[in-house]
């Protein structure tokens, strides 16, 4: 049997503390999320896959499970009803007949940016309630902790994806005059 330095007491309020916590933060960011891609008609795997594929540029259905947190079903399913829309591309892989894979098209992606671009912190219940904290500390909550137990979870590949993600954004949207996320425009190649 392995030591442990915890007692079942603390472990079980523990795990009762972050089930109970998850719970409430999951129905505020759900009914936020929601709101947010409604009049997209989209739903939140729908919004979750087109993110996936944007930020991972071409992935497997297995990928858009594992980075989406969705059974394999789901993450098809939802795939194909996006792939109707003309919001995504199926293919295989030549070398690869195995897995499906789907990209974003450019009708896919400019949804996604319209919907970055429409965003409204002023709606999202979590964003209104970590203010205070950032007004107190000058910054918003690294959610390093939170992070980490994630990490611990789904590992490295998770984290380097959802970290990727972030990145993505920063690197392709300035905020306007208007304080609103603004897709930057790509320089057109010029012709040598």
């Amino acid at each position: 049997m392995q030591d442990k330095n915890y007692t079942m007491k603390e472990a079980m309020i523990f795990s009762q503390r972050i089930a109970q916590l998850s719970k409430a933060l999951w129905k505020s960011v759900e009914k936020d999320w929601q709101q947010w891609i409604k009049p997209y008609d989209l739903n939140i795997n729908e919004h979750h896959i087109l993110w996936i594929a944007y930020h991972l540029n071409g992935a497997s259905i297995s990928d858009v499970a594992k980075f989406g947190v969705m059974h394999v079903s789901t993450a098809f399913n939802f795939s194909k009803k996006l792939e109707e829309r003309g919001l995504l591309n199926f293919s295989k892989k030549e070398n690869d007949k195995r897995n499906t894979y789907i990209q974003i098209t450019d009708d896919g992606e400019k949804m996604l940016s319209d919907l970055m671009e429409t965003y409204d912190p002023s709606t999202n219940a979590a964003f209104s309630g970590v203010l205070p904290l950032r007004n107190l500390y000058g910054k918003f909550p690294e959610l390093i902790e939170l992070m980490s137990i994630i990490k611990n979870i789904y590992g490295d590949d998770f984290m380097d994806i959802f970290e990727r993600s972030f990145s993505n954004i920063d690197k392709e949207f300035n905020v306007g005059e208007d304080g609103t996320l603004k897709k930057k425009i790509e320089k057109e190649a010029e012709p040598v």
